[in-house]
């Protein structure tokens, strides 16, 4: 249940981070679009806690990561950016886990 969650909202979340960083997305719409995938987490009755792959902890850590900081600087900071993509990438299927993906399940 967990692992099919997170495959779909991983190729979600990287569509949405994706139009948001070329410009084609607000920041107002990526934050509806987190907190709504939140809210599904939370009808699975699930229990906080270790995600159970590097694929679920590199999604939360990107999940984390759009909340934390302001839109302007997950647009303008070149070394965020480039987190931010290498998470995407992951996601995608691409690459390897970066090292610091630390995200644990809200």
């Amino acid at each position: 249940m967990t692992e099919r969650f997170i495959e779909l909202k991983s190729q979600q979340l990287v569509y949405y981070v994706s139009r948001f960083l070329r410009g084609r997305l607000a920041h107002s719409e990526l934050h509806l679009f987190i907190w709504d995938t939140l809210e599904e987490w939370s009808q699975l009755h699930l229990l906080a806690g270790t995600p159970g792959s590097s694929r679920e902890r590199a999604f939360w850590h990107l999940m984390h990561q759009l909340e934390y900081w302001p839109a302007h600087s997950l647009q303008h900071n070149r070394q965020l950016r480039r987190r931010i993509q290498d998470c995407m990438c992951f996601l995608r299927g691409k690459g390897q886990c970066p090292l610091d993906c630390i995200g644990v399940r809200p």
